[in-house]
């Protein structure tokens, strides 16, 4: 088993991406989002409300109608047209069993478009087929279900109890048989790469754990995948590591998120994403310390 380096707030300091007197919307990173479904238009508004405010240049929602005039009615900066990203966020609130025609032709334009990928729930079963690089965000059921697509090399593919009795062990065997970064959802996140590297992110109350937390957690991690575009430039081993560090700070940011909105008590969805720019600000300042 590798050396787990749990993830604190002076390593997420380091993954902010600060704007300058010369940044516009273009240079501060464009996140691609095809999320939600006329079942679950929610999700399409939460990540895109915890993209904004963890800090992006621009929002492409590119997904269903019904999810898309919800998404605007929250957010009317965003916008529906396409257009270059730096990053893609794919798969929250879909399901897919039942997946329309129309929602596989815009995941499959996103992942054959070359562009790192935040790969989430209904899209878990495309990640075989990405082109760029690539984290997934499953909790422990949806591993097991893509360990059990992919093919466990003695043939027994885990439950998912037995991925809760040992969430990093298998985060690290489910990296190295994807051939991606892996952020597996839990009280303690567990972030592993292929090359085997293993970090650790707990934070957040109990409480985190209702309908919607997992979608602002992925438009966190989008906004700073989308926002990293030099870092994610390099060789693959050294694009997944980066994508490795992102995951773990914004399962950092979410965490604090949580812990704000809180305050020792029940929080839902929405409460986390109102308290990510000020997670942000403070970890700006901490950066600049």
């Amino acid at each position: 088993m590798s050396e787990v380096r749990q993830w604190e707030e002076r390593d997420a300091a380091q993954w902010i991406a600060v704007p300058d007197e010369r940044s516009d919307k273009y240079t501060r990173g464009v996140l691609g989002v095809v999320t939600g479904s006329d079942l679950y238009p929610g999700a399409a508004v939460l990540g895109t409300e915890a993209a904004a405010r963890t800090g992006v240049g621009m929002i492409r929602y590119l997904g269903a109608s019904r999810p898309a005039e919800e998404v605007l009615r929250r957010r009317p900066e965003v916008v529906t047209a396409p257009g270059r990203v730096q990053a893609w966020l794919i798969g929250s609130g879909m399901d897919a069993s039942s997946r329309p025609e129309d929602d596989a032709v815009r995941l499959r334009h996103a992942i054959e478009d070359g562009t790192p990928l935040v790969i989430d729930a209904g899209a878990l079963d495309l990640v075989g087929d990405a082109t760029g690089p690539v984290v997934i965000t499953p909790h422990y059921r949806e591993l097991a279900g893509v360990i059990a697509r992919a093919g466990e090399d003695d043939g027994q593919a885990p439950s998912a109890a037995d991925i809760a009795d040992d969430p990093g062990g298998w985060a690290l065997r489910a990296s190295h048989l994807l051939g991606v970064t892996v952020l597996l959802k839990g009280h303690t996140t567990h972030i592993a790469t292929p090359a085997g590297t293993h970090r650790a992110v707990t934070a957040g109350p109990p409480w985190l754990a209702t309908a919607g937390s997992g979608d602002v957690l992925g438009g966190v991690l989008g906004a700073l995948v989308a926002t990293h575009e030099q870092e994610l430039s390099g060789t693959r081993e050294e694009t997944l590591e980066a994508l490795a560090a992102l995951a773990a700070t914004a399962a950092w940011v979410h965490g604090r998120a949580g812990e704000r909105a809180s305050a020792g008590g029940p929080i839902a969805a929405l409460d986390i994403a109102g308290e990510l720019a000020a997670v942000v600000r403070d970890l700006v300042t901490a950066g600049a310390s």
